[in-house]
């Protein structure tokens, strides 16, 4: 069933009731808002939009981290995993909050608090990483290349 929802990339626009997904516990900052939507970027990029539905103004672009780090591993608690009814790792999306400064070449993503979602229920958190080598803030650039470096 399409959605009709009001976002701050596209203005007003249908998603699928399967692009939204729940968050009990909201995400850090923002734990009043319950219900994103997942939405494709126009120009085919890895970038998503995560919308907050009733908050047109709030948006974040989110990038899956195995798109541009090439051993990227999910390590986060059984909890968080259990808290969106998933058994493990594999059974889960994984994007990271990205933030573009104003030298765009200069973007990070937020690995220390990846967003985990089951597709299966719709339901999403964002977890803690447990992994020592995911920071707040890591180069996006920086990672593709060295991850290109290393196919030559």
């Amino acid at each position: 069933m399409l959605v009709k929802i009001t976002t701050k990339p596209f203005g007003e626009t249908e998603v699928d009731e399967k692009q939204i997904i729940d968050f009990d516990d909201g995400i850090l900052g923002f734990d009043y808002i319950k219900k994103f939507a997942i939405l494709d970027s126009k120009d085919n990029s890895p970038f998503k939009w995560m919308q907050a539905l009733g908050h047109t103004e709030l948006a974040f672009i989110i990038i899956r981290p195995g798109d541009f780090m090439a051993d990227y591993r999910l390590v986060v608690s059984q909890s968080d995993l259990e808290c969106v009814g998933a058994e493990n790792p594999d059974g889960v999306l994984v994007f990271a909050i990205v933030t573009i400064p104003a030298d765009p070449a200069a973007m990070t993503a937020n690995l220390q608090g990846p967003i985990i979602i089951n597709p299966k229920n719709r339901k999403g958190r964002q977890a803690i990483s447990l992994s020592e080598g995911h920071r707040v803030r890591h180069g996006i650039l920086d990672e593709m290349k060295k991850t290109a470096a290393r196919k030559e």
